[in-house]
């Protein structure tokens, strides 16, 4: 097992000074206890300190001195000239790596003003210039170190398998027991490991804390997360980000009350919708037509939105996108917070941007009140594991801890508990060194793919629909996004033979494009093996094929009735296509009582209470002709006949019609 390298950077302006003190330090970390790797470097100048602050990822903590000074000659003499206050280069670092621990170097005259003017800087401690007390010193960072590399609820998880108790509760499988020995699944007992079965513990351990309602190793484990995301609060979810937007949704809104929502949002959303009685007030996204990508909502529709629907309880945006485009979130969460309208943001693809100054600001930095995050999609936690940051001043828990609850299995994975943990203390140690590895592999990547001469990497200017070109709309480098259209293979093709020749597995496509995600999983091999495979595919030379782009999703008509009272009447199936394969007149008029979405892209034609047109009656015949394979979510079979759930009159007459 690799032992970390933990440096702390002392930063002071007198050389004898400093060369005392780094070295006073470093005979402490070795003579003492020493599990994290700390190691001590000075440097004199706050330039030099921010500049090997930004590239080595290694960097933990740092130690300035509270006044530092350069050396100037004005041909008199040699005088001291003030290079940056310790105010000054503490916001400095804190801006850039928030997840640096800070401490201060002081002269014992001068606390009252130093401690003053830093009081509400990120500061985590002080020591006396004047006190030498470098084995005192070094215990301090070491402990304070140790207590941010912690991970509270993996350690006790640990230390209860490592007990061997044995087990008179559930899970049934009892550690493993049932499996082990038996002929007809022991294979799956030795495939899965061990500690996979001894970690699959129950409720039944007080000592493993209870996620519903937390007061030990959980509690301490999402405190820690709040420190290092920024948050708050911070709530560990087991079931996904869908089940944390689900829970805000019904946190803040009653039934009845208007939510402001990305058309283009995750299903979870939609499904939040019903589940609250929510009244939505849906607001189209942008569309790069040219490569079937949506983009953001354009500022001045939400802009709007937010004056005409003033009344809102929430807004809903996704940020960043499936693709990597990322809202300038500031000014809009500022309009929205102006009417008292909350902003909650889905950063399912975006949890690790609090650890690199390249992806920030994230949501809450910015100013949201709730941001979901899917730490399993980007980060080093198991699938369905996931977080919920809050920083709204008016969250009242009680309400969401019952509805929290009423989402929540009482049976949680207790791994998947554990991997949100440890995925937290993996971002704050080496989070940043981490991604910044991830960005030279992006850059690489990209310029790799270019230089194959037919395929070629989508970029911002690319990538941005004409709506939102003036709206500062960022991307995420570790999306990429390659237009494969003068390949020869359509899109399915290629990605057939990439996996089957080549073993490799894509995100996503449209019907021109493939998207590859890069993580703080991704390794050089794998980049070269991938580089490998296009290379080869573009040297054989194919002509271009005609590619088949898949109808424009038809534009939001009219909510008739509030989703959630349409999704629970019981409502009766019309087929899209009648006997003769024509377009089912019927359908036209009719209101719609399920959520019908055709992916890609993955937005609803169709949520329920819409009224449904001829021009998406028409849409989804096409897709249901189409020879390019579409799942139509929310369309129920009727034997081989495709049918839509719609309102029968008598549904209707115990509505109560939306008002315009």
């Amino acid at each position: 097992m690799r032992k970390p390298i933990s440096r702390i950077l002392v930063i002071n302006d007198e050389t004898l000074v400093l060369k005392e003190f780094v070295k006073g330090l470093n005979a402490a970390a070795k003579s003492l206890d020493n599990p994290l790797g700390i190691v001590f470097t000075g440097i004199t100048t706050a330039r030099d300190a921010l500049k090997a602050i930004e590239e080595d990822g290694d960097i933990q903590a740092v130690i300035v001195d509270d006044t530092l000074y350069t050396l100037k000659n004005n041909g008199a003499g040699n005088s001291r000239v003030l290079q940056m206050s310790a105010l000054e280069l503490v916001q400095k670092i804190t801006r850039f790596r928030p997840e640096l621990d800070v401490y201060i170097l002081i002269a014992q005259e001068q606390e009252d003003e130093v401690v003053d003017a830093l009081f509400s800087e990120a500061v985590d401690g002080y020591f006396y210039r004047e006190e030498r007390d470098y084995r005192g010193i070094y215990r301090i960072l070491n402990a304070q170190m140790q207590e941010k590399a912690d991970t509270p609820f993996y350690d006790a998880l640990k230390t209860y398998v490592l007990m061997a108790k044995d087990a008179w509760h559930t899970p049934g499988h009892s550690s493993g027991d049932s499996l082990r020995d038996s002929p007809w699944i022991s294979d799956f007992y030795e495939f899965m490991g061990e500690h996979v079965f001894d970690a699959d513990l129950s409720v039944s351990v007080p000592m493993l804390d209870s996620l519903m309602e937390p007061t030990g190793v959980i509690a301490e484990a999402q405190k820690l997360a709040a420190k290092a995301f920024g948050a708050r609060r911070t709530f560990f979810a087991t079931n996904g980000t869908s089940t944390g937007n689900k829970v805000i949704f019904q946190t803040l809104i009653a039934p009845g009350e208007k939510l402001l929502l990305d058309r283009n949002c995750h299903k979870s959303v939609h499904h939040g919708v019903v589940l609250s009685g929510a009244r939505p007030v849906y607001l189209d996204s942008s569309l790069n037509k040219r490569y079937g990508i949506f983009g953001p909502i354009p500022k001045k529709t939400i802009m709007r939105a937010i004056e005409e629907h003033a009344d809102a309880e929430a807004l809903v945006l996704t940020s960043c996108t499936y693709d990597g485009l990322r809202y300038d979130l500031a000014p809009i969460i500022e309009a929205a917070h102006h009417k008292g309208i909350r902003v909650v943001v889905d950063e399912a693809w975006y949890g690790f941007a609090r650890f690199h100054p390249a992806f920030r600001p994230t949501a809450l930095e910015s100013g949201a009140d709730y941001a979901t995050q899917s730490t399993h999609k980007v980060l080093s936690a198991f699938s369905q594991a996931s977080m919920i940051h809050v920083n709204d001043p008016r969250f009242n828990e009680h309400i969401f801890r019952e509805n929290f609850n009423m989402h929540t299995s009482t049976s949680p994975q207790y791994s998947m508990i554990a991997s949100l943990d440890i995925a937290r203390k993996q971002a704050v140690m080496e989070g940043y060194k981490l991604l910044a590895r991830t960005l030279a592999l992006s850059k690489e990547l990209r310029q790799q793919i270019n230089s194959s001469g037919v395929f070629r990497v989508l970029e911002l200017e690319d990538l941005l629909p004409d709506e939102v070109r003036n709206d500062n709309i960022q991307l995420d480098p570790t999306k990429v996004t390659v237009d494969i259209s003068e390949c020869g293979y359509t899109v399915d093709e290629l990605q057939n033979e990439l996996f089957e020749r080549y073993n490799i597995q894509v995100e996503k496509s449209t019907f021109n494009t493939l998207s590859l995600l890069l993580t703080i999983g991704t390794t050089r091999s794998k980049v070269s093996r991938l580089y490998d495979a296009l290379m080869r595919i573009a040297r054989e030379g194919r002509s271009p094929r005609r590619l088949y782009r898949t109808p424009e999703i038809p534009g939001f008509t009219q909510l008739k009735y509030l989703p959630r009272d349409a999704f629970y009447c019981g409502g009766t199936t019309l087929p899209i296509l009648d006997d003769q394969d024509k377009l089912n007149a019927a359908l036209t008029g009719k209101v719609a009582a399920d959520q019908i979405t055709p992916y890609p892209p993955g937005i609803p034609v169709l949520v329920p209470g819409q009224v449904i047109t001829a021009g998406i009656v028409t849409y989804l015949a096409g897709l249901l002709r189409s020879h390019k394979r579409v799942e139509l979510h929310g369309i129920v079979y009727d034997g081989y006949l495709p049918c839509v759930r719609v309102l029968t009159s008598s549904d209707e007459k115990g509505l109560k019609k939306l008002k315009a």
